[in-house]
C-alpha cells in the first residue's frame, strides 16, 4: 500500500454556496479539476472512484446554512505544475479568497515543494502544491 493515494474524497463546508462556488470554480479550474455536478446545496469536483479505476480524489463543497468556524484545518490540492500553483493563488484572490502564503518554494518540507495558500471566503485554509522540480 506504500505510495497509494491516502484520500478518496473530502467535503468542505461553507456558509454561502453561491459565494463559495465562484471561488472554488476558479481555483479548481486553475488546477485543471473539472466541476462535475452542481445541486442547490453542494458542488462536486474531480472524478469519483469506481471498481475499475480507484486512482482519483473527489471534492464536495457543501452548504451548511450556518457560520463556519475557521480553525487550523486545511486542505491541500495537487497541482500539475508550478504555473498551476500560481494560477490557483491568483484565481482565488480574484474570486473572494484571501492570501495566506504567496506561491513559492517551501524548502523546509523538501527541496522541490512549491505551494501557495489561500483562505476561502469562509476562512477555510486551502493549499495547492507541486512536488516536481521546476
Amino acid at each position: 500500500m506504500a505510495g497509494a493515494l491516502m484520500l478518496d474524497h473530502v467535503s468542505i463546508t461553507v456558509s454561502d454556496l453561491p459565494r463559495a462556488a465562484r471561488f472554488y470554480d476558479a481555483v479548481m479550474a486553475a488546477l485543471r479539476v473539472p466541476c462535475v455536478w452542481r445541486e442547490a446545496d453542494a458542488i462536486g469536483y474531480g472524478t469519483r472512484n469506481s471498481a475499475d479505476d480507484d486512482s482519483h480524489t473527489y471534492l464536495t463543497i457543501r452548504a451548511t446554512g450556518a457560520a463556519i468556524q475557521a480553525d487550523r484545518r486545511h486542505w491541500c490540492f495537487r497541482a500539475p505544475d508550478r504555473a498551476a500553483v500560481a494560477a490557483f493563488h491568483a484565481a482565488g484572490l480574484a474570486h473572494g479568497g484571501a492570501d495566506d502564503g504567496a506561491p513559492g518554494p517551501r524548502p523546509h518540507y523538501h527541496a522541490h515543494y512549491h505551494a501557495a495558500f489561500l483562505l476561502d471566503p469562509d476562512g477555510n485554509r486551502v493549499e495547492a502544491v507541486c512536488h516536481r522540480p521546476a
